[in-house]
């Protein structure tokens, strides 16, 4: 049997490693690395510095391209899906080139790896002989509460975890949401809400912001577009709480 381990690394403090993650990073033969472009610089060369910290000797590292994603098409969930259907192709073509027998494979998930991942979904199809094992990580969810020191619940109340452009199409769909990645700050005029913010979780790039969303709201747009150019890019998320 071969086995591959997708390994949630954290949102970004190499600190946020587990036990178990150290130790099945220590197991691992093969390790496979999409490489973003020099802009997301940052994330790859962290996933090395782990892999120099706590793998064992022999081991290789697979780096592939990630494919281009068209973020100019209309139809936005189809331009997705082929993204996602092609990083799957790319993907089992390196297992398959590269993963030996009796060999142990992984791919360094930034934060959990059931969490806002496809990887996961990419990988379905594998064949039969190849074990997967999925090593939870903390994610960017849990990274934001606990630097605003807040709780993800309250009592009796569901939590919504949902995405900028849904928000925006749709707008609030319950008293607490769970924002991934929203380049369309969709947040704003929801002046009944508090909000929790952070970009860069777990980095020394990280930046918080915690208010009533129509006292805070500029100063977030103001960080976050001043942090995009600085980097080239951005990766926050924030909690919504109606007040």
């Amino acid at each position: 049997m071969k086995r591959l381990l997708l390994i949630g690394i954290g949102a970004g403090d190499p600190d946020h490693l587990t036990l178990q993650a150290v130790k099945a990073i220590a197991a691992t033969d093969v390790f496979f690395i999409v490489d973003k472009g020099a802009e997301k610089r940052d994330l790859t060369d962290l996933r090395h510095q782990m892999i120099k910290d706590h793998a064992r000797e022999p081991h290789r590292v697979v780096t592939a391209t990630d494919p281009e994603r068209d973020r100019t098409a209309t139809a936005y969930a189809e331009a997705v899906e082929d993204w996602r259907e092609r990083r799957g192709v790319l993907y089992h073509q390196m297992i398959d080139e590269a993963l030996g027998e009796n060999q142990v494979g992984a791919f360094l998930i930034w934060g959990d790896p059931g969490v806002y991942d496809s990887t996961l979904a990419a990988l379905e199809g594998l064949p039969a002989d190849i074990e997967i094992e999925v090593v939870p990580g903390v994610s960017a969810v849990a990274a934001l509460t606990a630097r605003h020191r807040i709780g993800l619940t309250r009592v009796a109340r569901p939590v919504h975890l949902t995405t900028g452009r849904r928000l925006a199409d749709e707008g609030p769909s319950a008293d607490d949401m769970v924002v991934m990645l929203d380049a369309r700050l969709a947040f704003e005029g929801l002046d009944d809400f508090d909000i929790y913010w952070g970009a860069y979780l777990g980095t020394p790039d990280e930046i918080l912001v915690a208010g009533p969303v129509a006292e805070v709201a500029p100063k977030i747009r103001e960080l976050r577009a001043e942090a995009r150019e600085r980097k080239g890019w951005i990766m926050d998320t924030y909690l919504l709480r109606r007040r």
